[in-house]
């Protein structure tokens, strides 16, 4: 195992944090993380430096102390970092667990109306699919597209692909940015049975505009996270005056 770098300006305990969250993103610990002895056995630090460090992994979620037992892997494995453009199925892939997705319905609609004030479409090409964690259901994703891109992309492998992945690749767009907007509330009864949970659990709702390279909205994304399984996370920083 790497050591620390006591010459890096980066505090010891801030490496040591960073070590064992890659650690778990990397899947080397599944359940638990190792002790308070042997963290500092392994890294040669002090007890006060892995305090620190896993104090750090408590309050951003990643880990769970439980009296007695030891400190476990947070239950929200999936951790979505904002401000980088990424698939679900990156995310999920990045975690150490197998994405997978079922097709619900797709063709062309006339979405609802803040749809159709969204996108500026009075049509358009509608999937509709569950996605998976390790065989968990995870979300609902609901994606709208221009007609010509969905029925382009209704071509491939929509059921399990990944659509980003194929409108990249297959149909040459470009992806250059989007604005997302995260809020919470409750599943339809339908979609509530999709996700194996009650229709009074709460969920992570994401509605996201994603553009290309000449502003044109190639996407609108609607998707409801099951709360327990899937958190979001930014990084901050000061900023100098």
């Amino acid at each position: 195992m790497e050591k620390l770098n006591p010459k890096d300006p980066v505090p010891l305990h801030i490496q040591l944090r960073n070590k064992i969250e890659g650690l778990i993103n990397e899947g080397h610990y599944r359940n638990k993380i190792p002790s308070e002895r042997q963290l500092m056995d392994e890294y040669e630090v002090s007890r006060s430096t892995v305090r620190e460090a896993v104090a750090h992994l408590v309050r951003e979620g990643i880990v769970e102390k439980v009296h007695g037992k030891g400190t476990f892997i947070s239950s929200k494995v999936i951790q979505d970092w904002l401000g980088s453009l990424t698939s679900t199925t990156e995310t999920i892939r990045k975690m150490g667990m197998e994405p997978g997705a079922r097709l619900i319905t797709h063709g062309i609609i006339e979405p609802p109306e803040e749809i159709v004030e969204a996108m500026g479409l009075q049509k358009a090409y509608f999937i509709k699919r569950v996605r998976y964690a390790n065989d968990i259901p995870l979300a609902i994703e609901l994606q709208y597209y221009p007609v010509d891109i969905g029925s382009q992309l209704a071509k491939f492998d929509i059921d399990k692909g990944t659509l980003f992945d194929l409108m990249e690749e297959n149909l040459g767009i470009q992806l250059a940015e989007a604005e997302q907007l995260i809020t919470s509330g409750f599943l339809s009864a339908e979609d509530a049975e999709l996700l194996e949970v009650a229709d009074s659990f709460n969920v992570l709702n994401t509605e996201r505009k994603l553009m290309d390279h000449s502003g044109r909205l190639i996407e609108y994304y609607v998707a409801s996270f099951r709360s327990d399984m899937y958190s979001f996370r930014i990084k901050l920083s000061q900023r100098n005056s």
